[in-house]
């Protein structure tokens, strides 16, 4: 079973918009220090949807090589189209990637029925050597998943959990009780992990986690050990920070924060634009205010 807290990493690149390798590394040097129990590469932080498909293979593999054995390495593979998203699936397989996370296809989404989604996925599944979570992301996609469909999804025997970034705990929360205590269901946000961990989560895939892995951790620790004092401590300090670098900002304010705190975050690829000096400033207020700076 998949559990604990992954960070969605973000993909580091230099001035001419190239992944910055020597960075990539530096980063995850760091993060694999820090408690995290493991990392997801090609998420929507790591600006999968601005990537070759010749980067995406590249990052697969320098991740894995660069990763300790003992963290977990889950590659987004999700595609338009069902045959793309499992060719990349078997390819993550060959890198040596643990798992990969499918997120919804969603540029035609009147076609995209449940039926339409629980063929894709099943095919998907069917067709990977590797263990295969679901990826529910309305926010970006425009598609969301029911707690239904994604308990029937759960029955195939290599679909073994799923990231949830819709926000809804009601929705999560219906997806637990109706899938089995086997299946994963991560909290896709840090803002509601602890919440998310109280109705049966196993963990969580956090943007955050690229910033203040440590924090996160604690969350998730805290949990764990009973502690839920705490928990509530951290996770109501981490909301602040946690909407600045998502909803408000999205990749281009996880990266200036990342290099706040000591990370390389870098420049956020063409067509986003980099925060403005005074959304830079604005940012190093709110790490003063967490005392995460």
């Amino acid at each position: 079973m998949i559990s604990g807290v992954f960070a969605p990493i973000a993909t580091p690149f230099n001035k001419d918009g190239n992944i910055y390798w020597d960075k990539l590394k530096f980063n995850l040097d760091k993060w694999s220090r820090s408690g995290l129990s493991g990392l997801v590469v090609l998420g929507s932080n790591g600006e999968f949807q601005l990537l070759s498909r010749q980067e995406k293979e590249e990052l697969i593999g320098f991740v894995r090589e660069n990763t300790p054995k003992e963290l977990k390495v889950i590659a987004g593979t999700g595609c338009e189209s069902t045959r793309e998203t499992i060719d990349l699936s078997k390819k993550a397989a060959d890198l040596g990637a643990d798992a990969v996370l499918v997120v919804t296809p969603n540029y035609y989404k009147a076609c995209y029925t449940p039926a339409a989604l629980k063929a894709h996925f099943e095919a998907v599944a069917d067709a990977c050597p590797i263990p295969v979570m679901l990826y529910n992301m309305p926010g970006n996609t425009g598609i969301n998943m029911t707690s239904d469909l994604i308990a029937e999804l759960a029955s195939h025997p290599n679909i073994v959990g799923e990231k949830d970034s819709s926000g809804n705990i009601t929705q999560v929360s219906e997806t637990i009780s109706k899938t089995s205590p086997d299946f994963t269901v991560f909290a896709g946000s840090a803002s509601w992990l602890l919440p998310a961990l109280c109705v049966g989560a196993k963990g969580g895939t956090v943007a955050l986690a690229n910033v203040l892995p440590e924090q996160c951790v604690a969350i998730y620790n805290y949990f764990q050990a009973g502690q839920l004092e705490e928990a509530r401590k951290i996770q109501l300090n981490v909301l602040e920070i946690n909407k600045a670098v998502t909803a408000r900002w999205g990749p281009a304010g996880l990266k200036a924060a990342m290099d706040i705190v000591g990370y390389y975050g870098g420049p956020p690829r063409l067509p986003i634009q980099p925060l403005t000096a005074a959304q830079l400033e604005e940012l190093k207020g709110i790490l003063q205010r967490g005392k995460f700076i």
